[in-house]
């Protein structure tokens, strides 16, 4: 099974395209940021503590999210592959997502990183804030600490993937189905 990790910094635009790359090519989107807000609303334990954290705009335990991540993958049945959108955010997590994959035969084969500058985030932020009522969307300190936590966090992982020769940037600016048809064109090449 072939393994994709979608990056980019949030309001990228990465849960858009990963829910149309999946359609396209049947792939399990692994959303963890759906997988965490599922448990929140479902009102669980697990639930609970995590909004704590997500309502600051904080990174939810890695050991929680591999644990999601692993039942998932153990329970999928007839696709072609996986596609990670938000995970792993951490170099830490990366190498904790590997060593699962490895457990399971597996590895990470390709990472799409969306790239669109902090004003053009800001905008699809607020807009988004309008559009879906997301509360982690409507603090404007909220939003330039979500986006800070990625630059200084996730952004290493992109050095990392870099030396393993999976990169590729992706510009994550235009219109969504000139976005899509650029990721496509890269996630063609590696079910074939």
């Amino acid at each position: 099974m072939v393994n994709f990790l979608i990056f980019g910094p949030p309001g990228s635009g990465k849960g858009t395209q990963s829910v149309r790359l999946a359609e396209k090519f049947n792939l399990l989107h692994l959303s963890t940021g759906d997988m965490l807000r599922a448990e929140i609303a479902a009102g669980t334990e697990l639930g609970k503590r995590m909004s704590a954290i997500m309502a600051k705009g904080e990174l939810v335990p890695d050991e929680v999210v591999i644990e999601m991540i692993a039942s998932k993958i153990d329970g999928a049945k007839g696709y072609a592959g996986f596609l990670y959108d938000g995970f792993p955010r951490t170099v830490a997590q990366a190498v904790a997502l590997e060593k699962m994959l490895n457990q399971r035969g597996m590895k990470i084969d390709c990472m799409l990183v969306l790239e669109v500058d902090r004003d053009e985030l800001v905008k699809r932020l607020v807009l988004r804030a309008e559009q879906s009522g997301r509360p982690d969307d409507k603090d404007p300190a909220v939003i330039d600490n979500r986006i800070e936590v990625y630059r200084e966090k996730t952004e290493p992982i992109i050095s990392y993937f870099k030396e393993k020769g999976i990169y590729q940037p992706v510009n994550g600016v235009g219109e969504i189905e000139d976005i899509f048809h650029r990721l496509s064109d890269i996630v063609v090449k590696y079910l074939n």
